[in-house]
């Protein structure tokens, strides 16, 4: 299996011995020894992944890149954090989402009324399998466990990606922290709409807004 590791908080170096990856198109800076690159469509799930990205908005074009010796991966100096699966699910904006071993699968799945940030749809891309991956965000990550004592509200602008058993809920109108649980808006006060995490898991926040719906309201 490959290995991930960071150089730096900007650039991503992964070894590889005749394993392959599957990132970000045009998100390779450099490498060294024998590479493959070529490039897929859909995130490489065939005619069904395209049309259903297609459709939902999620797009996600990446390649494969296999071969012995190490590549280095950086998309615009975002901040890379790394997130280890072990038979478990990622939910991540395909956005934010740089590479990832090739053995995980990857997909889309519908969020519900998450997709009040503007462009990024009702879906999300889901990772999903044992290995790495490495996720994008405009500044350091924020990651804050949910239990099912603190449930937790953030702005879909500043969402990046969770994973655990959560539950999500899309939620307007609300403007102070609640006694059910904490609250993260973002730079207006009292955004209109955000989203509620319910569960046991982890979620991973930027401290840097998409444009939303509700920022806009």
């Amino acid at each position: 299996m490959a290995q991930f590791r960071l150089q730096g908080s900007k650039v991503l170096a992964v070894d590889m011995t005749g394993d392959a990856v599957k990132a970000k198109n045009g998100s390779m800076v450099a490498y060294d020894g024998q590479m493959a690159f070529k490039k897929m469509s859909g995130g490489g799930e065939g005619v069904r992944g395209m049309v259903t990205r297609r459709l939902t908005g999620e797009q996600m074009t990446v390649m494969e890149v296999k071969g012995h010796g190490t590549c280095y991966f950086a998309d615009r100096a975002s901040e890379i954090n790394l997130v280890s699966l072990h038979g478990d699910k990622l939910y991540v904006e395909s956005s934010n989402l740089l590479c990832t071993d090739a053995g995980l699968r990857t997909g889309t799945s519908f969020t519900g009324l998450r997709g009040g940030a503007t462009g990024n749809g009702l879906f999300t891309t889901t990772v999903e399998g044992t290995g790495q991956a490495a996720i994008m965000s405009d500044g350091p990550a924020v990651v804050l466990r949910v239990s099912p004592q603190y449930p937790l509200q953030v702005d879909p602008g500043a969402y990046i990606a969770h994973q655990g058993n959560l539950q999500q809920h899309f939620q307007s109108g609300v403007t102070a922290l609640s006694s059910a649980g904490r609250t993260l808006i973002g730079e207006g006060s009292g955004e209109a709409f955000q989203i509620r995490f319910e569960g046991e898991g982890l979620v991973y926040l930027q401290p840097s807004e998409r444009n939303t719906v509700g920022g806009d309201v």
